[in-house]
């Protein structure tokens, strides 16, 4: 004969449903945080406030996710030189490059830029460390004075390991201070109009970091030059995609971003189409130099960028743009590298 099932039995599972439903909200909210700490230590969009350590928060305004296509143009650079060559010194000499290129002076970019930025990121990004109150101004001005001259100070030293008679190291990294000040600061403030303010923003993650390393390991001719800068207006394209999270701001205080000059559908288009024609355009001109591998490489390389925009981007730029950089910038900077290679095996 069986027993009846005891009368509580029901309200002992509905507990421990609770239970382990309270249980799986709380990882979920501990994700949630965790991956919006890293996002605000990168300085990625979505991040949030409330940091306390000033290392952090000035390593949150330096934004290092940003680093990571400078550093890479440096060995981009190297590459086109033809000269590099693996040993301890070159090793060492490039990493100092990169530490120059990367953390220093893009750090002292992004720094700069926060801090004539402070208006617009109260509106779109108000987690960021000066709207925020995590850090204060003074502060602020002190940390891009010191990345300023740490950048320059390296910059002279490479110059000299090099035996540059004029020092272009030094030029180089003294020219793309100016250019980041003039992006973000009034009166020329060139982020004002989509254009100009995009392709000095792509300028300075291609062909600036890629003339300082082709320049440290061989000689920066005329040819470099012009390719590089051809190249940086696929970079402008990427530097779009960075404008549609700031749409809001941009419209409220007057800047001239391509979303706001065209609608965001338009802008979307000129972004792929400058992302997708400029690479294939270098790639074009790999089979003019008869390096038709490497330009075979390269076309490989841009057709799932075209296929992750049409996944991703097109259908919503302004919901899927960190979600389509994130898929598609690897293929874009493995292209850089091989462009690179291409260039230096064909003695550019």
């Amino acid at each position: 004969m069986s027993e009846n099932p005891p009368v509580n039995q029901p309200e002992q599972i509905s507990t421990s449903e609770d239970t382990t439903a309270q249980a799986s909200n709380s990882q979920d909210s501990n994700s949630q945080d965790n991956s919006s700490k890293a996002r605000q230590l990168l300085g990625m969009k979505g991040a949030s406030s409330g940091e306390t350590n000033i290392w952090k928060i000035r390593l949150q305004l330096m934004k290092p996710i940003t680093w990571i296509p400078l550093i890479w143009g440096v060995v981009c650079g190297a590459a086109s030189s033809g000269n590099y060559t693996w040993t301890l010194e070159n090793t060492l000499v490039s990493a100092a490059c990169m530490l120059m290129s990367g953390p220093l002076m893009t750090g002292y970019t992004q720094t700069i830029n926060d801090y004539y930025d402070r208006e617009i990121d109260a509106i779109n990004e108000p987690y960021r460390p000066i709207p925020s109150g995590a850090i204060s101004i003074p502060q602020v001005k002190a940390q891009i004075v010191l990345l300023l001259a740490a950048g320059l100070g390296i910059s002279f030293l490479l110059d000299q390991w090099a035996g540059h008679e004029n020092p272009v190291m030094f030029y180089l990294t003294l020219g793309g201070a100016f250019v980041a000040y003039i992006y973000s600061a009034p009166p020329l403030k060139l982020k004002q109009n989509g254009w100009l303010g995009n392709y000095a923003l792509g300028a300075s993650y291609i062909a600036l970091p890629w003339w300082a390393g082709h320049a440290l390991f061989g000689d920066l001719n005329w040819k470099i030059a012009i390719l590089t800068l051809i190249y940086s207006c696929a970079g402008l394209g990427i530097a779009v995609v960075n404008d549609f999270k700031s749409v809001e701001g941009d419209r409220t205080l007057g800047l001239k971003s391509l979303p706001v000059m065209f609608g965001i559908t338009t802008a979307a288009w000129i972004c792929v189409i400058m992302i997708d024609t400029f690479q294939l355009g270098i790639a074009g001109y790999l089979v003019g130099i008869h390096e038709n591998i490497y330009a075979i490489i390269l076309f490989c390389l841009v057709v799932p960028q075209m296929i992750f925009q049409n996944i991703y981007f097109l259908k919503d730029p302004l919901e899927n743009d960190v979600k389509y950089q994130a898929s598609a910038q690897p293929f874009l900077v493995l292209g850089m590298l091989v462009a690179g290679l291409a260039l230096g095996h064909a003695g550019i």
